[in-house]
C-alpha cells in the first residue's frame, strides 16, 4: 500500500464533511449574519476589529496549529498509523470542528467573551472562576514551554531567529501598508502575493544570516515580544503575523501533497495495532489525550472565544474560520502520520526516542517534498522553519488569551469594587509576562508538562459542556455537542485517575496531586452544570 489512498480519501472525507456535516452544525447553531458581530458592536480597534475571513483564518489556523497537529499523531502512531488515522478523521469532523465552532459562536452571543463568562452566565460565578483560574495556569504552563522550546531552537539554529525576526518586520510592514491603502479587496490581494514571495524569499535568505545569542537573552527577548503583540491593536501585528505566517503552513501543506502525488511512497510501517505501550499506557485514553490537536483540543476554544470571535466580520464567516480551520488542521494531522509510514517499526521507534517527533516530521515530510525538484536538505530546513514561526505564532497569541482570562477574571457586577487596574491591559499583560518568566526559570514547568495533554482534554470536556448548557437553555436539541461532552469527560476523568495513581505510585506526588485536583474540579463542574439545568427545568413545573 502507498501513502497516496490515504491522503485522497481523508481530503474526500474532510472536504464532504464541510459541506454536511458542518451546514447541519450551522443550522442547529442558528447562524445568521442577520446578527451583529462584536467585532462591530464591540469595535474598539486593538481587539475587536473587523477582518477578512482570509485574515481571520490564517490567524486562526496559525493559532490553533502550532507543533500540536504534528507532535500528537506522531506519538500516538506507537499504537499503530490505524487507530491514529481514524481518530483524527473522526475526531476532527466530529468532535474538534463542532467544539471550535459552537465555542466560537457561543462566543459571538455573549459579546465576544470567552467560555469562562458563558460558564458565569449558565452555570455560576464559581464555575466561571474555577474555569478561568485553571485556563490561566494552562495558559502559563504553554507559555513558558514555547518560550524554552523557541529559544533552544534559537540557540542550536541561529538562522531561524534571523527569519523569525524579519516575519515580524515584514508583518508590521503589511499592516501599515494595508491600513494606507484602506483594506482595498484589489490592493489586499496584490499585497498578499507580495507579501507571501518576500516571506518565501527572505526566510532562505536569512538563514544564511545567523543571529547568534545566549538561551536567557532569548527569553527576555521572546517575553518582550509577547508582550508587545499582546497590547498592541491586532490588525498592526497579530493579524498579519499569522496571515502571512499560514502561508507558510499551506505551502507546506500543498509541497507534501505533491511529492506524494509525484513519488506516491510506500507504506513501510506495519499495520499492527497495539493496546498497549510500555511507555504511553493503554491505547484508551491515552490515544484521546495524545492526538489533541488534529482531532479535538480544548485549547482551540480558548482561541476561537478569545481573539478570532473579536475578529469575524460576519456571523457566517465562523463557519469558514472555526469548523474549516478546524477539518485543515486535521488534514495536517494526517500528513503528520504520513511521515512516518514511510519508515520500518523498528526505526521509527528508533527515530522517536532520538530526534522526537518534530525531527521525524521535518526529515520524513522534507524527504518527499524533495520530489518536486528541490534538494533534500533545502526541504528539510523549510519544514523545520515552519514548524518554528508556528511555536512562535503559538506564544504571542497564548499571552494575549492569557491577558483576556486575568481581565475577564475581575470584570463581574460589583466591578466597582475591583480596581481598575486589574483590567487593565497593560497590566495585565505584564502579570502574565512575570508569572511565565518565573516559572520558567523554576523549571516546575517540565514537571507539570506531562499532565498538560490531560489538562487540555479537559478544557475541551469543560467548553463543550458550557456549550451544551447555553443551547439547552436556548430550546435547541444539542445532541450534536452533548455526545462530543460525554465522550470527552470520560476520557478525561480516566486520563487523570490513571496519571494519579500511576505517579503516586512512582512517588512523583505533585504530578499525582495537580491530576487529582483537575479530576475533582471536572467533578465539580459537572455538578454546577446540573444544578443549574435542574434550576432551569423546575420552573416551567412551578408556574
Amino acid at each position: 500500500m502507498t501513502l497516496l489512498p490515504i491522503l485522497i480519501i481523508s481530503a474526500i472525507v474532510l472536504v464532504t464533511a464541510y459541506y454536511t456535516y458542518g451546514n447541519f452544525v450551522s443550522r442547529k447553531l442558528k447562524i445568521s449574519n442577520d446578527n451583529k458581530t462584536p467585532a462591530h458592536t464591540r469595535r474598539d480597534g486593538i481587539d475587536y476589529v473587523p477582518s477578512k475571513v482570509p485574515v481571520v483564518l490564517g490567524h486562526h489556523f496559525a493559532s490553533i496549529a502550532g507543533a500540536g497537529p504534528i507532535v500528537g499523531p506522531i506519538i500516538a502512531v506507537t499504537f499503530g498509523w490505524i487507530p491514529a488515522v481514524i481518530w483524527i478523521l473522526a475526531g476532527g469532523v466530529f468532535f474538534g470542528a463542532v467544539h471550535d465552532l459552537s465555542s466560537m459562536v457561543a462566543s459571538l452571543r455573549h459579546q465576544g467573551k470567552s467560555i469562562g463568562m458563558i460558564i458565569e452566565k449558565y452555570i455560576g460565578i464559581t464555575g466561571k472562576r474555577l474555569f478561568l483560574v485553571f485556563s490561566f495556569a494552562t495558559l502559563i504552563l504553554v507559555i513558558a514551554v514555547f518560550v524554552d522550546i523557541i529559544a533552544r531552537t534559537f540557540v542550536s539554529n541561529p538562522g531561524v531567529a534571523t527569519a523569525s525576526i524579519i516575519f515580524i518586520g515584514l508583518a508590521l510592514l503589511f499592516g501599515w501598508v494595508n491600513k494606507l491603502t484602506g483594506n482595498r479587496k484589489v490592493a489586499f490581494i496584490i499585497l498578499s502575493i507580495v507579501g507571501v514571495i518576500l516571506m518565501y524569499v527572505t526566510s532562505f535568505l536569512a538563514v544564511q544570516v545567523p543571529i547568534t545569542l545566549g538561551y536567557s537573552t532569548w527569553v527576555l527577548i521572546l517575553m518582550a515580544y509577547a508582550f508587545v503583540a499582546s497590547v498592541t491593536p491586532v490588525a498592526f501585528l497579530l493579524q498579519p503575523r499569522d496571515y502571512l505566517s499560514s502561508f507558510l503552513l499551506y505551502g507546506l501543506i500543498i509541497f507534501g501533497v505533491l511529492g506524494v502525488v509525484i513519488v506516491n511512497p510506500e507504506i513501510k510501517m506495519s499495520s499492527e495495532i497495539r493496546l498497549h505501550s510500555e511507555s504511553l499506557g493503554y491505547i484508551f485514553p491515552v490515544l484521546f489525550v495524545t492526538i489533541a490537536c488534529g482531532a479535538i483540543s480544548g485549547f482551540h476554544s480558548l482561541v476561537s472565544s478569545g481573539t478570532t470571535s473579536k475578529q469575524l466580520n460576519k456571523e457566517k464567516d465562523a463557519k469558514a474560520v472555526g469548523y474549516g480551520g478546524m477539518l485543515i488542521e486535521s488534514f495536517l494531522a494526517i500528513l503528520s502520520v504520513c511521515a512516518v509510514l514511510v519508515i520500518s517499526r523498528q526505526d521509527y521507534l528508533a527515530q522517536l526516542s532520538e530526534g522526537g517527533p518534530v525531527t521525524m516530521f521535518a526529515d520524513g515530510l522534507g524527504g518527499i517534498i524533495s520530489a518536486i525538484g528541490v534538494s533534500p536538505d533545502f526541504a528539510i530546513t523549510f519544514v523545520a522553519l515552519t514548524v518554528s514561526a508556528f511555536a512562535l505564532t503559538t506564544l504571542d497569541t497564548c499571552t494575549r488569551l492569557a491577558r483576556f482570562t486575568f481581565q475577564e477574571y475581575f470584570e463581574r457586577e460589583e466591578a466597582a469594587k475591583i480596581p481598575p487596574v486589574m483590567t487593565n491591559r497593560f497590566f495585565a499583560t505584564g502579570i502574565v509576562v512575570v508569572l511565565s518568566v518565573l516559572f520558567l526559570l523554576s523549571g516546575e514547568f517540565t514537571t507539570l508538562w506531562p499532565i498538560f495533554g490531560s489538562a487540555n482534554q479537559m478544557l475541551a470536556a469543560l467548553a463543550l459542556l458550557a456549550v451544551s448548557v447555553w443551547l439547552i437553555k436556548e430550546n435547541v436539541k444539542p445532541a450534536f455537542v452533548l455526545i462530543p461532552t460525554f465522550f470527552m469527560f470520560v476520557v478525561t476523568l480516566s486520563s487523570l485517575f490513571l496519571v494519579a495513581i500511576d505517579n503516586f505510585e512512582k512517588g512523583i506526588y505533585s504530578l499525582s496531586i495537580v491530576a487529582g485536583i483537575l479530576f475533582l474540579l471536572s467533578v465539580v463542574l459537572l455538578w454546577f452544570a446540573r444544578t443549574s439545568l435542574r434550576k432551569e427545568l423546575e420552573i416551567p413545573a412551578k408556574s
